[in-house]
């Protein structure tokens, strides 16, 4: 049986966990506003792995296995960015960097989070 596990969540986890739903919400939004192009569905891919990340430790479900996944995840997602914006195909705008401080704490957090779990 599926239950929530939040009784072994500490505050690190809890900060976590809003980091990754700040950027799941905002990869969502983009990728309902850019459906049905690639871009839209990239977005929404990576909504549904911030969901599943988010579930995992709230059901503490090989929570190590997702802080270590979480991190290249994330940092793709910062560094293939960079790169759109370098290009000229993506720009440095308020949403994008509400979402990328929310990705480099969640990234900071999941280091944290693997080296004391």
């Amino acid at each position: 049986m599926v239950t929530l596990d939040t009784d072994s969540m500490t505050t690190l986890h809890w900060i976590g966990v809003a980091l990754a739903a700040v950027s799941g919400i905002v990869h969502l939004v983009l990728g309902v506003r850019f459906l049905p192009g690639a871009f839209g569905i990239s977005f929404l891919v990576a909504t549904v792995g911030f969901a599943a990340g988010i579930a995992a430790i709230l059901l503490n479900y090989r929570r190590r296995l997702f802080y270590a996944v979480g991190i290249p995840f994330t940092a793709g997602q910062v560094v293939i960015f960079a790169w759109t914006v370098v290009q000229g195909i993506n720009e440095l705008g308020a949403i994008a960097i509400v979402d990328k401080v929310a990705q480099i704490g969640f990234i900071v957090v999941l280091v944290l989070l693997l080296q004391r779990d």
